[in-house]
């Protein structure tokens, strides 16, 4: 319910937050040369090819599902969306940094544009979401900003797990 106690500006201040994460995946990234893009960090955290392609898969088959079946209304059921069997059967080290960005972005400009058109009332819509209960359209915003912080930290943790062993092999 976060979302809806919000004013208009501090709505739209919101949403711009979601729509800068692919932004700081390429300015997190985009100077990696080939050879680190599929490094997992420390304790065998996510690559940085693992992390865009995860994100990307759970805007597109976590998110996406989401927000669709909220908006059609009548409670509907909400699978969890499993990134580490996700990750496993996707193989993301051996695909494209880029793609995954590229792909993360369309994604995340959909589910955008998708809660811009909704009107007052669809914003109240609920379901049953596996693991977490009851969610309403007005929670997802928050729960992507929640999601993406936890990979912001988990990449800032990354880039220093890579700059402390390019400082150790100096």
């Amino acid at each position: 319910m976060k979302y809806m106690k919000l004013n208009h500006s501090e709505k739209k201040s919101f949403l711009a937050d979601l729509e800068a994460m692919p932004d700081f995946l390429v300015q997190a990234f985009s100077s990696l040369p080939q050879s680190e893009i599929a490094v997992s960090g420390p304790n065998q955290a996510f690559s940085p090819v693992e992390q865009v392609w995860h994100l990307a898969d759970l805007e597109r088959q976590g998110f996406a599902i989401r927000i669709q079946r909220l908006r059609a209304g009548d409670n509907p059921h909400l699978p969890d969306f499993d990134g580490a069997s996700v990750a496993k059967q996707g193989d993301y080290k051996s695909r494209s940094l880029e793609d995954g960005i590229a792909t993360f972005r369309a994604a995340r400009n959909e589910n955008i544009a998708a809660f811009r058109g909704l009107d007052s009332d669809e914003w109240l819509n609920a379901g049953d979401q596996d693991g977490v209960g009851k969610v309403s359209l007005c929670d997802m915003p928050a729960m992507m900003a929640e999601h993406d912080e936890s990979h912001r930290t988990e990449i800032a943790a990354w880039l220093a797990f890579r700059n402390s062993r390019r400082i150790d092999e100096a």
